[in-house]
């Protein structure tokens, strides 16, 4: 079974009515062999902040180094973002090996006339799955109440409930009373129980879970910190008083996108949350008693660094996003009245002149109360998301008229409404999109869309190519004769792939439709569509001024995200080839701006895998560094912590004591002190990276993506150069053994998501250079498939860096760790020619011979140049 084939079965499921009761996903399970049997999990109810708090746990629990599986819904873009395993979506491979056992069952089933819900059997194969990658444990968010939800199918180590309030009362109650009751029978006996419930539903709450043997352990939001009591120290979860265990009070924003939480009780401090809002303390706080009880139970010990780590690096996307901070632009799903008030007094923490609003709601709200709750707006554009149940823009724009706003657009496309407001919005105003999360998806997907540029040799690959893009093997079939010039991969909503699709074979070309754009129900609830697209520079011109001239539907940005990476001008045919390559004018020159760089490391570690020990003493780093500068360097990679498997973590004060005086002492090498060589430092730690740049080093090279929020702000501040690794863990967890689809696109992916926060942090764009982390959380043919596509990175719009030296993806080729050199410096070579800006190598002379072969092979001579001296 192919994943469009799975996805089209499993969204089909949605025509079946929800019925009470667990005992149809209880079935599924048995037949499945209990894997709920084997996997401890949390599970977390609420009217609102369910999900912060799920997020917010499953981080501290992995920052304590559990192995943690996520399940949340909806999902923004695929389904698979539903189902999270330390942080990365299933797979679609795997999603499609689940319903290909399932699917006989569940036909029966409906033929018997008890048929299984989407939501019941996509939580069925997300228990399976968290079985099946032998996780930790797994937090589930729960869909709706709490008794009767599937997630209640398994027994939970640990509950919450994080508040109750008046929602889908046809279902739950007609009271606060009864929805509390409904939601807080998620607990179990013995399993401790948090809450931040207040009045009558906390009173119901308590009696529930008393009912049922649970500890109940109540947490406060934004309460007065100074009547915060621990629980009782023989059992944490039963409280001596009425004091909270912890009490969160909010100190607000600290950044664009983060906000400080100061917690007393059981924890003391201030912590770092990447969610800004009031209401995000109590989530907080929920989070942080959770993740401590849950490590209680499994017997793990769950230091403050985790709980300070995992709160500060945390991410929801689509929940009061900020994706651009001139004009700030939000994203939120807000869509009743209770919620948009709760934005409106969370924008209220930003300074801006007028606010242009962009609003788009499905018909069964209330949009006249949730117009009137949403903050006052200069203007609003209505939209409409690909959602059968989505509002027609001419109501939404009526209600927000009656609400106040004077100059209301009806409008349709949600790309296009979220352009028509950025246009009308000077870079000191702000643009909000609000009322659905299918109209976040949407914006959100237009925002961070990126277009790869493949180069296609021959049939086989143009075969691997569509493979890759998830297109069925009939498909490859088709078009694998027809890819075989320029080869764009990008995602769109479903009716956008096909009519790119269809458009680029109306100019000559050819284009396949991969996921769900190969089965007829393309881009089912929100879901992206893969679509690759073939031809000549002229066809591909041709193809950017049709989708240009198309008359709204998103098209205008989908023409010019092709042009760009097509490296065309996207205003009409009298372009040329190459001018969307262009550096901007007071873009910064950089060793690598217009040849690849040689980057040369220098550990002064005694344990790195390679050269541990080689230079700890300064003399001999200093002549290190003079060895590399008659080689050819470009690049010095000072490193004080080794991050090779196995290896154990640097305290900050050693790792700095460390670097700084390596860095010193190299000044005294005239290239480096004049500034001809740059100086990186390899670190993942915002204080040793502050240190090494007042020492005089140039350059970030963080291993960990700019994760932390703080090292965010020291590259920010610095306005320096920052290398933006892909890894899964530093250092590298030998045992972790994560999956991929297509490990080129889903890198990309993650990367993406990464510089979208060093956007927001303020960081230059001209000044991040991106690393797909070989070695780090890939297996060697992942490894091999990153290098042989490392191009693919420059749809990022960022310069690429290949760190391959020395790894063990050698050793797949039969060389062994002290007989690697000679296969470093091929890979190096083959680096060169297919797009690396930057290759970082232990052995520099060797390296930087192939780096002026490959430059001389792709023409450095022919204007009678040295490779060697190109760009200085």
């Amino acid at each position: 079974m192919y994943y469009h084939e799975a996805a089209a079965f499993l969204f089909d499921l949605r025509r079946f009515s929800v019925k009470p009761g667990t005992e149809r996903v209880e079935a599924l399970l048995a037949h499945l062999g209990d894997p709920h049997e084997e996997v401890p999990f949390v599970q977390i109810a609420g009217s609102n902040g369910k999900g912060s708090a799920a997020r917010l746990t499953e981080s501290v629990l992995r920052e304590a180094g559990l192995s943690v599986g996520l399940y949340t819904s909806p999902h923004l873009s695929a389904l698979a973002e539903r189902v999270r395993i330390d942080g990365r979506r299933m797979t679609e491979s795997a999603i499609a090996d689940f319903v290909a056992e399932v699917r006989p069952w569940l036909v029966d089933r409906a033929a018997a006339g008890e048929p299984l819900t989407f939501f019941e059997v996509v939580t069925a194969m997300a228990v399976r799955e968290f079985a099946r990658r032998e996780v930790d444990v797994a937090v589930l968010e729960v869909g709706l109440g709490g008794e009767y939800d599937a997630t209640s199918a398994v027994d939970p180590v640990a509950t919450a409930v994080t508040n109750v309030s008046l929602e889908h009362t046809d279902v739950l109650g007609d009271t606060i009373g009864e929805i509390a009751r409904t939601k807080a029978r998620i607990a179990r006996p013995d399993a401790p129980f948090v809450t931040a419930c207040e009045g009558e539903a906390l009173d119901v709450v308590r009696e529930v879970a008393g009912e049922a043997g649970a500890p109940v352990t109540r947490v406060t939001g934004d309460g007065d910190a100074d009547d915060a009591g621990s629980a009782d120290e023989g059992d944490p979860g039963d409280e001596t008083d009425d004091s909270p265990a912890l009490a969160a009070t909010y100190e607000g924003r600290v950044s664009a996108t983060d906000a400080a939480v100061s917690l007393a009780g059981e924890r003391e401090g201030t912590y770092r949350i990447p969610l800004v809002g009031r209401h995000q303390a109590a989530n907080a706080a929920v989070a942080v008693a959770l993740a401590d009880r849950t490590a209680a139970a499994l017997g793990t010990d769950l230091p403050d660094r985790a709980v300070r780590d995992g709160l500060a690096r945390a991410t929801w996307p689509g929940r009061f996003e900020v994706v651009d901070t001139a004009p700030l632009t939000v994203l939120d799903g807000a869509h009743n009245p209770a919620a948009a008030r709760t934005l409106a007094a969370t924008l209220d923490e930003y300074d801006y002149d007028d606010l242009h609003l962009v609003y788009a709601a499905m018909h069964d709200k209330d949009h006249a109360e949730t117009a009137a709750g949403l903050p006052d707006a200069a203007t609003a554009v209505t939209c409409r998301p690909a959602i059968d149940r989505a509002e027609d823009p001419a109501v939404l724009a009526a209600a927000l008229r009656s609400a106040g706003v004077d100059e209301v657009t009806a409008g349709d496309d949600v790309a296009d409404a979220l352009a028509t407001a950025t246009d009308r919005a000077a870079a000191d105003d702000c643009v909000l999109l609000v009322g659905s999360l299918f109209a976040v998806a949407e914006a959100r997907a237009a925002t961070v869309r990126t277009v790869r540029s493949r180069t296609v040799r021959g049939p086989d690959d143009a075969a691997h190519a569509l493979d890759a893009a998830g297109v069925p093997p009939e498909g490859v079939a088709a078009h694998r004769d027809g890819v075989d010039h320029r080869v764009l991969t990008l995602r769109l909503r479903g009716d956008r792939a096909e009519r790119v699709a269809s458009e680029a074979r109306a100019v000559g070309g050819d284009a396949a439709l991969g996921g769900l754009g190969a089965d007829e129900d393309r881009g089912a609830a929100g879901e992206q569509v893969p679509v690759t697209v073939a031809g000549t520079v002229a066809e591909l011109r041709a193809l950017v001024d049709r989708l240009d001239a198309a008359d709204g539907g998103g098209l205008g940005g989908v023409a010019a995200d092709l042009a760009a990476a097509a490296g065309i001008d996207a205003c009409g045919p009298g372009g040329t080839e190459g001018e969307g390559d262009a550096a901007a004018p007071d873009a910064p020159d950089y060793p690598w701006t217009d040849r690849t760089a040689v980057m040369g490391v220098l550990n002064v570690t005694p344990d790195s895998f390679h050269d541990g020990g080689r230079h700890a003493d300064l003399d001999d780093a200093v002549a290190g560094v003079e060895r590399m500068v008659d080689a050819g360097v470009d690049v010095v990679d000072v490193g004080g912590e080794s991050t090779r498997p196995g290896a154990e973590p640097v305290p900050v004060e050693e790792e700095i004591e460390r670097v700084v005086p390596t860095i010193e002492a190299i000044q005294s090498v005239p290239a480096v002190g004049s500034g001809e060589v740059l100086v990186s430092v390899d670190t993942r730690k915002p204080a040793v990276a502050e240190a090494a740049l007042d020492a005089g080093a140039d350059v970030i090279n963080d291993v960990t993506g700019l994760e932390d929020p703080e090292m965010r702000s020291v590259v920010a501040d610095a306005d320096c150069p920052v290398i933006v690794m892909h890894s899964l863990d530093a250092p590298v967890d030998p045992d972790a053994d994560p999956e991929y689809d297509d490990v080129v696109g889903e890198v990309v992916d993650a990367l993406r998501e990464r510089l979208a926060l060093a956007d927001t942090a303020g960081i230059d764009r001209d000044r991040v250079i991106v690393d797909p982390g070989l070695g780090f959380g890939k297996s060697p043919a992942e490894d091999f498939e990153l290098l042989a596509r490392c191009g693919e990175f420059a749809a990022l719009g960022c310069p690429v860096l290949v760190g391959h030296s020395h790894k063990s993806l050698y050793g797949a080729v039969g060389r062994d760790a002290d007989d690697r050199e000679h296969a470093t410096v091929a890979g190096t070579a083959l680096a060169a020619d297919r797009g690396a800006d930057i290759v970082r190598v232990h052995d520099v002379a060797e390296n930087r011979a192939a780096v002026d072969v490959a430059a001389a092979v792709n023409g450095a001579l022919r204007g009678g140049g040295d490779p060697a001296e190109d760009g200085e």
